[in-house]
C-alpha cells in the first residue's frame, strides 16, 4: 500500500463476482481492499475501514439500500448488481443531488467484449427487419432476462424507433406461454438457464435471404475484471451518474 493507492469495499464479497472482485483489487498495484460486506454488514463498515469506493455485487432486493447508505456516507460506488430499469436510475440520480461530488457508475455488463456487442447490435438494428435477443446463463442467476439482455434490447428498440422501423414480423397465433420469449420494447429476448454457462448473449437480425448474428461470450469471471477496475479508478473522478461502460472506454455516445 501507498499513500496514493485508492480504498475499496466490495459489497457482496462472498459471491461469484464479489470473490473475483476482491481477488482483482488485491491483485492491482495501485489499488487496495479494505473491507468485505457479506449479508447483513454495514456499509458503514466500508467507510470507518477508510474506503473511497464501494464496489456492488449484491441482489436486485437489497442494491437500493446499499446505494442509499454509501452514498449518504460520501462513497463513491460502481455497481454491477442487475435490475436498473429508468425507474431506478432516476432514483439514483435522485440520491445524488444532495451530494454533487459523489459518482456512481451502473453497468449491466463490464465486459468490453459485451460492451462492444450492444454497440455493434445498435449499428445494426435499423437495418434489419427482425430482431431478437438470446440470452444464456448458469443456473444460480436470480432474475431472467438478465440486465444485458435488457438494456441489449432497449437500445435495439430504441434504435429501430428512430430509423421508423415496426417491430419485427410475427404471425404467431398460437403458443405455449413463453415460447416467443419476454417482450422488452418490442424485441424478444430469450433466457437460457444451463449448468456448465457463464454469461452469453447473441442478437440475431435478420432479412430476407440474409441473417447476422453478434455473439459475446464471457468464458470466465475473469472477464469482467478489467472492466469493474476501470470503473473503481474512474468512478472518483466522474461526480454524478454514469450508466455503462462505453463512456469510460471513451466510445462517443451513438445518435
Amino acid at each position: 500500500m501507498t499513500v496514493s493507492d485508492l480504498r475499496v469495499a466490495v459489497a457482496g464479497a462472498a459471491g461469484r463476482m464479489g470473490t473475483a472482485t476482491c481477488a482483482a483489487v488485491q491483485a492491482a498495484p495501485d489499488l487496495e481492499l479494505v473491507a468485505r460486506l457479506e449479508r447483513g454488514d454495514s456499509v458503514t463498515t466500508a467507510r470507518e475501514a477508510g474506503a473511497e469506493v464501494l464496489v456492488d455485487f449484491t441482489t436486485p432486493v437489497s442494491v437500493m439500500a446499499t446505494l442509499a447508505d454509501a452514498v449518504a456516507l460520501g462513497l463513491h460506488v460502481v455497481v454491477g448488481t442487475s435490475g436498473f430499469d429508468e425507474a431506478r436510475l432516476r432514483a439514483v440520480e435522485r440520491l445524488l443531488q444532495g451530494h454533487p461530488g459523489v459518482g456512481v457508475v451502473v453497468a449491466p455488463n463490464f465486459a468490453v467484449g459485451a460492451v462492444l456487442l450492444m454497440r455493434f447490435a445498435r449499428l445494426a438494428a435499423p437495418h434489419f427487419e427482425s430482431v431478437e435477443v438470446v440470452e444464456l446463463h448458469h443456473p444460480d442467476k436470480v432474475d431472467a432476462p438478465s440486465g444485458t439482455a435488457m438494456h441489449t434490447a432497449r437500445a435495439v428498440a430504441a434504435s429501430r424507433l428512430a430509423a421508423g422501423l415496426p417491430t419485427s414480423p410475427d404471425s404467431t397465433t398460437s403458443s405455449l406461454d413463453g415460447a416467443r420469449g419476454a417482450t422488452v420494447d418490442g424485441v424478444s429476448v430469450h433466457s437460457v438457464r444451463l449448468r456448465g454457462l457463464v454469461a452469453h448473449q447473441e442478437v440475431l437480425f435478420g432479412n430476407p435471404g440474409e441473417v447476422l448474428t453478434v455473439r459475446h461470450d464471457s468464458l470466465d469471471r475473469q472477464s469482467f475484471m478489467p472492466g469493474v477496475l476501470r470503473a473503481v479508478r474512474q468512478v472518483p473522478k466522474r461526480p454524478g451518474l454514469t450508466v455503462g461502460l462505453e463512456p469510460l472506454l471513451g466510445l462517443e455516445p451513438l445518435p
